[in-house]
């Protein structure tokens, strides 16, 4: 599909540009000529500023990326002009992968499977409801709609230090199954994270009840821009975030790890590159006993996504956190992946995510790509793989 069809030009701020560099130009013109062309600091400082004048007639600028499919138009800005606009469709919530071997069941939900005792805003009421016990015990957000400091803290642990908290390992690990289904390796562990229950449509609870955050999409003033880093594209926030902020969810085609794998490889014997991460929806695989390959599920945002699939990756010390949030289901195998801020976060500040790539694994669906986050910590540090629990974890002190 055509860029143009996917994407809402602001041509308006666009011929403005056009209009004041003609203008600039203009005006350069007379002063060179009213100052003598023999002045060489004139004529240098005429020639920067033509170059710099140049750059902005390159400038794109599209005023809304989603199309009016989000509450907030996000806009997309690169003021240097000499990259390629992101082809792909804008979508604000997962689709099935059209192309998909067996049929996804998203909720496998019985009618049963609601909160009986939600009722106005859950998060005033003097007993959790049900949604809250399953998260834990509590509900994880405030009346503000931020993360709790304790759950926070608790997530951000397990990201950091993922060597300190339990894993589980697949007796049959569909990751190891779609390398080779014949001989697959031992699994190599998959994290068991902890989660956010939403309340939901089958809830008695109204809309506007606190625990409902994720569900309402997008919220935050932000913007896709070209970083001046070689990271290409990335995203930024436009407003100041404070510490447990929802930014976004990570949007895409939900296919399983074998059609995953299987597109990887075509993507690959074609010589394309990837420019966008899939994330495998692992984080509560152990409860699932010996995992069917059509649960073992993906998100991938190469050919649909949302603003998510714009955020770089930063080794270790990123200011986003991804977490697992259940909205239609109570079900693990599926849920949605929450982008939230682990510390505060200035306005025009680059948001960055850690993927959790190991470098020195050759064998992932995903070749590894040779990072420039620019993190101290950086697992590619020097020319140097690191591995990824091998990095020693420095205290890291979240400022407000």
């Amino acid at each position: 599909m055509e860029l143009g069809s996917n994407f809402a030009a602001d041509k308006s701020s666009v011929n403005k540009e056009y209009v004041q560099a003609h203008n600039v130009e203009r005006d350069i013109n007379r002063w060179v000529r009213s100052s003598g062309s023999s002045s060489s600091i004139n004529l240098e400082v005429a020639q920067q500023q033509q170059i710099n004048h140049d750059k902005r007639r390159a400038l794109h600028k599209i005023h809304d990326i989603t199309n009016g499919t989000e509450k907030l138009s996000i806009s997309l800005f690169d003021e240097i002009g000499n990259e390629h606009l992101p082809n792909f469709v804008y979508i604000p919530q997962n689709i099935i992968y059209q192309c998909a071997y067996v049929h996804v069941s998203l909720a496998r939900i019985a009618d049963e499977d609601c909160c009986a005792s939600c009722a106005g805003d859950c998060l005033s009421s003097s007993f959790p409801c049900a949604c809250a016990r399953d998260t834990g015990g509590d509900f994880a957000y405030t009346p503000k709609g931020l993360l709790k400091k304790e759950f926070l803290r608790a997530c951000i642990s397990m990201n950091e230090e993922p060597q300190k908290h339990y894993q589980f390992y697949c007796p049959d690990c569909p990751l190891e199954r779609a390398k080779n289904a014949y001989t697959p390796a031992n699994c190599k562990g998959h994290l068991v994270r902890k989660f956010i229950k939403e309340c939901w449509r089958k809830c008695r609870c109204s809309m506007q009840c606190g625990n409902r955050v994720v569900q309402r999409g997008i919220t935050r003033k932000l913007q896709v821009f070209l970083t001046d880093e070689g990271k290409g594209w990335g995203l930024r926030t436009l407003e100041e975030l404070p510490e447990g902020s929802f930014v976004c969810e990570y949007v895409g085609e939900i296919l399983t790890n074998m059609e995953l794998y299987e597109r990887n490889k075509r993507s690959s014997s074609k010589g394309k590159d990837r420019h966008t991460y899939p994330v495998l929806l692992d984080a509560d695989w152990g409860s699932e006993g010996v995992l069917k390959d059509e649960d073992a599920l993906c998100l991938d945002a190469t050919y649909y996504g949302n603003v998510a699939r714009f955020i770089n990756h930063r080794c270790f010390d990123a200011n986003l956190l991804e977490i697992p949030v259940e909205v239609e289901t109570p079900d693990h195998h599926y849920y949605h992946l929450a982008f939230f801020t682990k510390r505060k976060v200035h306005a025009l500040e680059e948001l960055t995510w850690d993927y959790g790539i190991d470098f020195n694994d050759h064998n992932h669906p995903i070749e590894a790509f040779q990072c420039s986050c620019g993190s101290a910590y950086c697992r590619y540090a020097k020319g140097k793989k690191l591995p990824l629990f091998d990095v020693i974890s420095p205290k890291i002190f979240h400022q407000n």
